[in-house]
């Protein structure tokens, strides 16, 4: 019978209600079969592998005992729902995976009621889910939130802030804590799952809700007696008594691949649970493809591979990333300052503080995914003496704003900032594109704030940043590799406020901001064959602006465009405040601002993000040329007043 093929059960379980009418036993081979497809997807879209394949049986486990869409899964960050995409009737698309007008590579409302609130950054699930419990109790209304939380997300405080006002929302709201950062240890062994099948049951609750009632009924310090006598006793079975006290009835650890021991426990805690309840499930990323599990990331993020081999595609060698000259220009600084320190919060191989950490372990911080928390500590370090660069996304520093502005602008302490992923991001989309920063840093007094144009200007500007002790400075560069230029063998600190020609003309001034350079340098050349004499000057400061240049650009030539990746607020609305400031928009002065859209872009290649946001050679061309009344080939179309 061994030999007998089985039926393929994932071609007739398009949603979760299909997978409903499974029989328990068939839930293994069901789980397997998602596996083999969420390995089959990704090595033709590359992305977030290795959490996804961690938690194959806790997705299935949780739509075949809760009731999805009416109960509301939330995933933390969103890079693990790759299974949970395939089985919520998008399994046709699963292939469409982080490429223009294909699958979000996170949770995303708009693609899917199973996708009830979106996420791509961390901690944000327990304060959603339980938003969803507590609605659906002052409406009456059945349907549970239930949240799945891994445990480097446990860092942030964020969580525990919600954790800490839950206890309204009763048993209408659970937490999955995905654990897959211990082994699977004889704790989660049998023992562990037959407790948590035990303390989890009617018959256990009830019989635990008639001791409390009994005890209530004892004097004060017997009462107290007994209720710490069953804290402490599950506690120290389970270790459980951190969440008890935030109001929880905690129930694990249990081996989140071990579907017998999964589906029991939801079970009780779907009909049985008293109060909020958090369920701690120790999974393993990569689990079930050797190579995922044999590899030091577990392929938390890959390219297109082989999936028999698990070879990944190799990307052609070129420039250096940005992140890593970032990295190893301040370790090279710091072999002689010995006050230089860095910081990231999660992410040391993405921001390159992994190549400083291995030559300075001593001055390297990673605080987990607390950016409030990175910030302010750096202020601290600051404050006695040191040096510290705080490296952290775009997109993540908007997460420690109120710490930017109170702990270090207006103590004008000098934190190094060096801000990874500026622009957009290409597959990961809105939520990682680093769109905002220019308008909320440059806003702050005391703030200086740079954008490389290459990675040899990035190696000038560390230096800059570390030389610089009279407040807070930063600096911007994009994802991605640089353009091919050589690294300076020695940087050396830029004259603060002060930017650069690179080309001169007479008829147009194109003043850029960071790494559209390249395009404007384009743009220049196709301007000078329609005969427009074109100047291209590198900013590199967005504050404080180089006022002596710009006003120079802006009243030698008779058209001028602002470029910069970056939202409305940033480089291009200073230069437009300064040129009102000093009279000089009434002098019948062309100035164009070119800057992202008002919109949040979807996740496409980067080439055709910037194309779309008007940020390329064509669209700085077609710019000036609607600013001459010009037309594609260069001639009058009217005659100007």
């Amino acid at each position: 019978m061994s030999d007998i093929p089985k039926t393929p059960l994932l071609d007739i379980v398009p949603f979760p209600a299909d997978l409903r009418k499974l029989k328990p036993e068939q839930l293994r081979q069901f789980a397997d079969e998602l596996r083999a497809e969420t390995i089959s997807a990704v090595s033709v879209t590359g992305g977030h592998l290795g959490a996804g394949l961690g938690v194959v049986e806790l997705t299935t486990a949780i739509h075949y005992v809760f009731n999805t869409p009416e109960d509301k899964l939330v995933w933390d960050v969103g890079h693990q729902c790759y299974p949970h995409k395939i089985i919520t009737g998008r399994r046709d698309r699963i292939r469409t995976l982080r490429t223009g007008g294909g699958l979000s590579g996170f949770t995303k409302r708009t693609e899917s009621e199973y996708d009830p609130f979106g996420a791509a950054h961390s901690s944000t699930s327990i304060s959603a889910a339980l938003g969803f419990a507590m609605a659906n109790k002052m409406a009456r209304k059945p349907g549970r939130g239930i949240a799945v939380i891994g445990d480097g997300s446990m860092s942030a405080g964020m969580a525990y802030e919600a954790m800490n006002n839950a206890i309204q929302a009763g048993n209408r709201l659970i937490v999955i804590l995905n654990d897959n950062d211990m082994s699977i240890a004889p704790p989660v062994g049998g023992l562990s799952a037959y407790l948590a099948r035990l303390v989890s049951s009617r018959p256990f609750l009830e019989l635990r809700d008639l001791a409390k009632r009994f005890a209530r009924k004892l004097p004060q310090p017997l009462h107290d007696a007994a209720r710490k006598t069953d804290e402490y006793a599950r506690g120290m079975a389970m270790g459980g008594t951190f969440f008890e006290e935030l109001g929880f009835y905690y129930v694990g650890p249990i081996d989140g691949h071990n579907l017998d021991h999964l589906i029991p426990v939801l079970e009780n805690v779907r009909d049985a649970a008293e109060g909020p309840c958090l369920i701690h499930v120790v999974t393993k990323k990569g689990h079930g493809y050797a190579p995922a599990e044999a590899a030091a990331d577990k392929y938390h993020g890959v390219q297109k591979f082989n999936v028999v081999t698990g070879e990944q595609v190799k990307a052609a060698a070129g420039p250096p990333a940005y992140q890593n000259v970032f990295g190893e220009t301040l370790a090279k600084l710091a072999d002689t300052d010995p006050r230089i320190c860095a910081i990231t919060a999660a992410m040391p191989s993405g921001t390159g503080v992994d190549k400083f950490a291995k030559a300075h372990p001593d001055r390297s911080f990673d605080v987990g995914i607390a950016e409030q928390h990175a910030v302010t500590f750096a202020a601290g370090l600051a404050a006695q003496g040191m040096r510290p660069f705080c490296a952290i996304y775009s997109t993540f520093l908007q997460r420690a704003y109120d710490q930017v502005v109170h702990d270090v602008a207006i103590q004008n302490l000098p934190v190094r900032f060096a801000i990874d992923r500026a622009g957009l991001v290409g597959a990961d989309g809105s939520t990682h594109a680093g769109s905002f920063d220019l308008a909320y840093l440059c806003t702050l007094p005391n703030f200086v704030v740079m954008a490389a144009a290459d990675e040899a200007e990035l190696a000038h500007m560390v230096k800059t940043c570390a030389d610089h002790d009279s407040g807070p400075i930063a600096v911007r560069y994009p994802r991605g590799n640089g353009t091919g230029v050589a690294l300076p063998a020695e940087p050396k600190a830029l004259e603060i406020g002060k930017g650069r020609i690179v080309r001169s003309g007479k008829k147009v001034a194109i003043l850029s901001l960071g790494t559209r350079l390249e395009e404007a340098m384009k743009a220049a050349d196709q301007l000078e064959a329609k005969g427009l004499s074109t100047t291209v000057a590198d900013l590199r400061f967005a504050k404080p602006l180089d006022v002596e240049l710009i006003r120079r650009l802006l009243t030698t030539h008779e058209v001028a465009v602002t470029v910069e990746e970056a939202s409305i607020g940033g480089f291009g609305a200073h230069v437009l405040t300064m040129a009102s400031d000093e009279g000089l928009i009434d002098a019948g002065l062309k100035l164009r601002t070119l800057r992202l859209p008002d919109a949040f872009q979807e996740h496409d290649a980067p080439a055709k993000q910037y194309a779309e946001a008007g940020l390329d050679a064509a669209a700085i061309v077609e710019s000036v040329l609607k600013a001459l009344r010009m037309n594609s080939i260069g001639v009058v179309e009217e005659v100007r007043a």
